[in-house]
């Protein structure tokens, strides 16, 4: 699958280790691009003040300083350590910096636009009370920032924010996009990105950001295709209360290419399903009673994933005693590929063991909170440490995991982390998690290894949300918008 590196605080220093000529020439090149950058974003900018921190980061900063004051802007360099602590080729950035005539001041004044070059991809924890000090007053100023790298006090590596971290309007980094640039919260503090080449050699990373070249291993309808070879997905589902989630999953596997749709609902809610529906074949299972289905389901379930080649589970389905149940013996029972979502991961927790034990493919779809229920953890938990949540869950549960947010980590036992972040504000709807389930369901019966399908179905979901806010808009978007895009995006 084409995509794009992602790469680590170690892989950088890896990269930079084979660099054959001075170090000096990587944060020239660094400090250019970020001066080159600012000139070009904010032309009219008449004052700038750089903030350097003492490291190789400060470094690139004090380039920076050193080319704005000879492009003739008002430009001073805040130094938040000693000039007696930079060393190496950062303090033959600080003397030249001085040679040039650049100000150097311990507290900067007022500036059109701030440079953040505090600290670099080699920082982690929380920045300590002077550092942090420093950040708000960057956050405070209420002026652009244009972040060197990564915004300081964000962990290259994870994204994670462990205290104070700049909020950047733009973030330009060095080499190659950053992990923690593309995953949340450090996503949030980046602002828009440019990745600037600086002169090094591209080396293996192991995680990667998957963009729409994904699609392209989707394979599409061919001329020789029935209805069954292009795909066929179930989808079993739905409660009394909750008749839209398996609907809107059925109808996003036959937008996403899957050429039919059965979907097995409780024998309660069978009538108001069957009416809303035209192209997925509807059957009634037995029930409770009160609109949930019950392990007697498995019957007629069963016998239509013989028709099937991956199965959808959990959209609708509710949290009685009976449904869980039903989770089980699927899990237990299909040999096919299955997507777990909504109330079918209620089911699973405390019993991943029904997910580990299966030798078919499966792809679990949590939000955080659910992911948090899975491990035991809160749902702040899982978002502030998403990276490590989503490998941590996989990992428990033998599955492919799809942690569903801006942006959205697919990870797989023993692999590095695909990210897919083409989405956008209007997503946070009901029912769109649905939506992505179909997604997935529809390109894991197309043939997809469930790792690819997981990441391409992030890729398209978030690439018919922008075909959708184009039409009616960010504020009024609903998932049935996004589903019906997807065409228009897979053609």
């Amino acid at each position: 699958m084409p995509t794009e590196p992602l790469y680590t605080a170690a892989e950088m220093r890896e990269a930079e280790a084979t660099h054959e000529g001075p170090t000096l020439e990587l944060m020239e090149r660094a400090g250019a691009a970020v001066s080159d950058a600012l000139l070009r974003r904010h032309p009219d900018a008449g004052r700038v003040s750089v903030w350097c921190g003492g490291g190789n980061n400060g470094g690139d900063g004090l380039v920076v300083a050193r080319l704005l004051h000879a492009a003739g802007l008002q430009v001073e360099a805040a130094l938040l350590a000693p000039e007696e602590r930079y060393r190496g080729d950062a303090a033959e950035s600080l003397g030249r910096a001085k040679e040039a005539g650049v100000p150097l001041v311990q507290e900067a004044g007022p500036a059109d636009v701030v440079v953040d070059a505090l600290f670099g991809t080699g920082f982690a924890g929380a920045p300590r009370r002077e550092a942090a000090e420093s950040i708000v007053t960057i956050n405070a100023s209420g002026n652009p920032v244009v972040s060197v790298d990564v915004p300081s006090g964000i962990d290259a590596s994870t994204g994670e924010v462990a205290g104070a971290a700049v909020r950047a309007s733009l973030t330009v980094t060095f080499h190659g996009r950053k992990v923690g640039l593309a995953v949340a919260p450090g996503r949030f503090h980046a602002g828009d990105v440019e990745v600037a080449d600086i002169g090094l050699e591209h080396g293996s990373t192991l995680h990667h950001r998957a963009g729409a070249s994904a699609l392209s291993h989707v394979p599409r309808r061919a001329p020789w295709d029935s209805k069954y070879t292009a795909g066929a997905v179930l989808v079993v589902g739905g409660s009394t209360g909750l008749t839209g989630a398996p609907i809107l999953a059925a109808a996003a596997a036959l937008r996403a290419g899957a050429g039919v749709a059965f979907l097995c609902v409780p024998a309660g809610i069978y009538p108001v399903v069957a009416s809303r529906t035209l192209e997925v074949m509807t059957h009634a299972c037995p029930d409770d009673g009160e609109g949930n289905l019950t392990p007697e389901a498995a019957g007629v379930i069963l016998e239509l994933a013989r028709r099937s080649r991956a199965v959808a589970l959990g959209p609708g389905l509710g949290r009685s005693e009976g449904a869980a149940q039903l989770v089980r013996v699927l899990l237990e029972r299909l040999d096919l590929p299955v997507v777990v979502d909504a109330d079918g991961l209620f089911a699973l927790a405390g019993h991943l063991d029904w997910v580990f034990s299966r030798d078919a493919p499966t792809v679990l779809t949590p939000h955080s909170g659910e992911l948090g229920r899975l491990l035991g953890r809160s749902s702040a938990a899982v978002a502030a440490r998403r990276l490590h949540s989503a490998r941590a869950g996989a990992d428990d549960a033998g599955a492919t995991l799809l942690l569903k947010g801006a942006d959205t980590i697919v990870a797989a036992p023993g692999q590095g982390v695909l990210v897919a972040d083409l989405g956008n504000p209007g997503l946070a709807t009901a029912g769109s998690g649905d939506v992505l389930t179909g997604v997935v369901a529809a390109f894991l019966a197309r043939g997809v290894e469930q790792r690819g399908a997981a990441a391409a179905a992030a890729v398209a979901h978030g690439l018919a949300a922008g075909v959708a806010a184009e039409r009616v808009g960010y504020a009024g978007l609903i998932a049935s918008d996004v589903s019906d895009a997807l065409p228009r995006v897979l053609s």
